[in-house]
């Protein structure tokens, strides 16, 4: 199905832009969530004049993402927790617990905006990517320390 996104949506595409996604997709997520138009002749005569709208609330988002990795910089990411004799945590820590650790700090993300390329299972510093906004990331650390 094609459809118009008036939103910009990380690994698909732009405000604007015409593409192709499967049609549960655009039924289940998009439509629902005010992301996207059936393409028509009626709808992009509707986008055309919401477009600029649509931009100014986009660059509204992308100043908010690029003040919150400004706040993430300031904040030292720690968690101390249980670990065997080899330094091997119990578990791992989850993008939900660095989730609530942020708004603790009353910083809201959500979970696919923090990438974790490798599981943390083990004491030391380890890197995640914080992606608020297209094109917009972060490195940040996380240390883990035994208890």
């Amino acid at each position: 199905m094609k459809v118009i996104l008036t939103s910009n949506i990380k690994k698909l595409g732009n405000v604007g832009d015409l593409v192709t996604v499967k049609n549960g997709y655009a039924r289940n997520f998009l439509f629902p969530n005010n992301k996207a138009l059936r393409e028509n002749k009626k709808n992009l005569e509707y986008f055309e004049k919401i477009k600029e709208e649509i931009k100014a609330n986009e660059k509204i988002k992308k100043t908010e993402a690029e003040n919150l990795l400004k706040n993430i910089k300031n904040i030292s990411i720690k968690f101390t927790k249980e670990v065997d004799e080899k330094g091997q945590l119990y578990g791992a820590i989850s993008k939900k617990e660095i989730q609530n650790f942020l708004a603790e700090k009353e910083i809201k993300l959500q979970s696919d905006d923090i990438q974790i390329n490798e599981p943390i299972k083990s004491i030391g510093e380890h890197i995640i990517y914080v992606n608020p906004y297209q094109s917009l990331s972060e490195k940040i650390s996380v240390i883990v320390t035994k208890s």
